[in-house]
């Protein structure tokens, strides 16, 4: 069960990147990214692989070791928690930055790119969102302080 876990983890993530970046003027990709609740079928698995092993997980998570974590995360149990927990943030994270890029009118080109480093690579990509989103500031914002108030 483990296995089919951890392959069903990503397939279930993957339509809402998918829509992020190759639909990203679609208007049901806004309602459907909208929706914080797009991470909820990932966070399913993750608690079906971590609630059942809890008194394992709790100590090694409560006061980390590099030898514990190394341990937990060393077992397909662990290893399938630990991708279904990075797969559940890394999609919160794009789906946060996606959002963002969209109000401050982030063309679609340059999100897409980081968006892709989101899924691979999350804190990197998080890391290059914050980079492109101080160029470009949300209309409202930019209005005060530039005193061009409608």
């Amino acid at each position: 069960m483990t296995g089919a876990l951890f392959s069903l983890t990503f397939a279930l993530a993957a339509p809402f990147w998918a829509l992020m970046i190759l639909l990203p003027r679609w208007s049901w990709t806004a309602r459907i990214v909208g929706s914080p609740l797009i991470v909820l079928p990932v966070v399913v698995i993750y608690a079906l692989l971590v609630v059942p092993a809890f008194g394992t997980v709790l100590p090694a998570v409560a006061s980390p070791t590099l030898d514990g974590v190394r341990d937990l995360l060393g077992t397909p149990d662990g290893a399938a928690a630990g991708w279904a927990h990075m797969i559940a943030f890394d999609l919160f994270v794009g789906r946060w930055a996606w959002l963002d890029s969209r109000e401050r009118g982030v063309p679609a080109l340059v999100m897409a790119p980081v968006l892709l480093l989101t899924i691979l690579l999350g804190p990197l990509g998080l890391t290059a969102y914050l980079g492109v989103r101080a160029r470009w500031r949300r209309p409202a914002v930019a209005a005060v302080e530039t005193g061009h108030l409608g």
